[in-house]
């Protein structure tokens, strides 16, 4: 298996910028425009630099940034203490930053806002129960509240919130934060998690309720980064450094409102701050919808190919295999069923140990789905062979190999054919969760449309996908029709 792992991440590993700075950021609009800000500084010093932008959650940028995948990324006081390094005890944040320094992070904070996590209701709903302070909804059982994935286990988070509370209610969601403002204004939820700095309390005219026993920690921004960088690109450090206490929350909420509800890009707004607060005029390149197609359509390709390619390498042996060694064959072909059981989304975040973030990932994630459709139609495609042809292969004389190379497997081409075609359709959609970690493809049109709430980039990502999702599907079609023979072709 580690042959594997290691094949796929030579192929279409993910590859680092050479002598440049590489960016993370989460799959948040303020995430994104602070990830752009360091990009942009690191441009300003003359170096390459690439953003990985929108990689999911905390743990996915801890475990990049550890790994050595990425050089720096925006975090904040109360996520590392409550979050990432919630099992040690420490006094005050002086400590927290001399552990990081042991480990080879440093930090550079605060940034000058705090975006503290709150909770939320529609001003008119508010007012309706009475609500001012968390304390108040006790009194109020029947409240559906969503809250943010992650806010659902983190440390502050929504267990930790009842507990302190003592709230009653059972009707709690977990979903997409930017998905939950939809809900509040839709009436499917009464109260959500905000962010501090969030644009959409005040276009949404949203309430946030009083933390009357502070439960909340302080989120003060910082950006957390590699030790080593210091000694390798001590301006860009210096740059960025530069930042410490110039964002404020009126300015950290106003680039998020131009993000968010006036739609400006994220590289844009970055580059306009730098400007009004530095001087620093750098060019921001805006890429067209036709250059950003052909860019998702090339990596999307990429990793549904190549991951299928090593599935098909591998699982039609394995295949071949089974029939041979029936007792073995059955515990291959339920290894491969569990694994397909496994959700999509655990698995790339299993692989970032072994392959860092990127297409690595991604790809052993594709490769691991695609084994099941594949080996399953090669067992039974041949097993289900009918005897009195095996037995005119014995009788002919013919050996084992030669009754496999030109008997067994030729008469199963369909039924491997069918899940070599099955395999390439759910690549085809399961790649799109790549982006997550940085895999790019379809996913990433879509994650930013639902990060600005923009149904024209979702469907920059989803219609693309469903079509060649039926590409793949009308392409074997095609081929089975010239490869097999009339008499093997599955009647019209």
């Amino acid at each position: 298996m580690r042959f594997i792992f290691t094949i796929l991440l030579l192929l279409f590993g993910s590859a680092s910028v050479a002598q440049g700075i590489r960016v993370g950021s989460k799959k948040f609009t303020e995430s994104v425009v602070l990830g752009e800000l360091a990009r942009l500084l690191a441009v300003q010093n003359g170096l390459r630099a690439e953003h990985k932008k929108e990689l999911g959650g905390t743990r996915i940028l801890w475990k990049a940034l550890h790994g050595g995948d990425i050089d720096i990324y925006p975090e904040y006081t109360g996520t590392i203490q409550q979050e990432i390094l919630a099992g040690k005890k420490f006094n005050n944040f002086s400590e927290i930053e001399k552990y990081l320094n042991s480990i080879g992070l440093s930090v550079i904070v605060p940034l000058g806002f705090n975006n503290t996590y709150a909770l939320g209701m529609l001003k008119s709903r508010a007012k309706e129960f009475g609500i001012t302070k968390i304390s108040d909804l006790r009194k109020h059982f029947d409240l559906v509240f969503g809250f943010g994935n992650e806010f659902m286990d983190r440390g502050d988070g929504w267990p930790a919130l009842r507990r302190r509370y003592r709230l009653p209610q059972k009707d709690v969601r977990g979903l997409d934060h930017d998905l939950a403002y939809r809900g509040l204004v839709g009436g499917s939820l009464d109260l959500m998690d905000l962010y501090a700095t969030d644009a959409e309390i005040e276009y949404y005219d949203l309430f946030v309720i009083k933390d009357n026993l502070n439960h909340f920690p302080e989120y003060n921004a910082l950006y957390v980064y590699r030790t080593e960088l210091e000694k390798e690109y001590p301006e860009f450090v210096k740059s960025i450094s530069a930042l410490r206490g110039r964002i404020p929350d009126s300015k950290m909420i106003r680039m998020n409102k131009r993000a968010k509800i006036d739609g400006i890009p994220a590289a844009q707004i970055a580059s306009d701050f730098l400007n009004e607060e530095f001087k620093i005029s750098i060019r921001v390149k805006t890429d067209s919808f036709w250059s950003r197609l052909v860019k998702n359509t090339n990596d999307h390709l990429l990793l549904v190919l190549i991951s299928l390619s090593a599935a098909i390498f591998i699982s039609i042996p394995l295949g071949i295999f089974s029939v041979r060694h029936p007792r073995i064959g059955q515990i291959v072909i339920s290894v491969t069923g569990i694994i397909q059981t496994i959700p999509s989304l655990a698995i790339l975040v299993f692989m970032i140990p072994l392959l860092g973030i990127g297409a690595g990932p991604a790809l052993m994630a594709l490769f691991l789905y695609s084994l099941l459709p594949v080996v399953r139609n090669t067992h039974s495609g041949i097993i289900d062979i009918p005897k009195h042809l095996i037995e005119s292969a014995d009788a002919l004389g013919m050996t084992d190999f030669e009754k496999m190379r030109y008997v067994q497997v030729p008469l199963a081409a369909r039924s491997i054919l069918s899940g070599i075609k099955t395999a390439a359709v759910i690549n085809v959609g399961i790649a799109t969760l790549g982006a997550l970690i940085g895999a790019g493809g379809y996913g990433q049109p879509i994650l930013t449309g639902i990060r600005l709430d923009d149904i024209g980039l979702i469907l920059e990502g989803a219609v693309p996908a469903a079509l060649l999702a039926l590409l793949v599907q009308g392409g074997f079609d095609l081929l089975e029709r010239i490869v097999l023979p009339r008499g093997l072709r599955l009647k019209d």
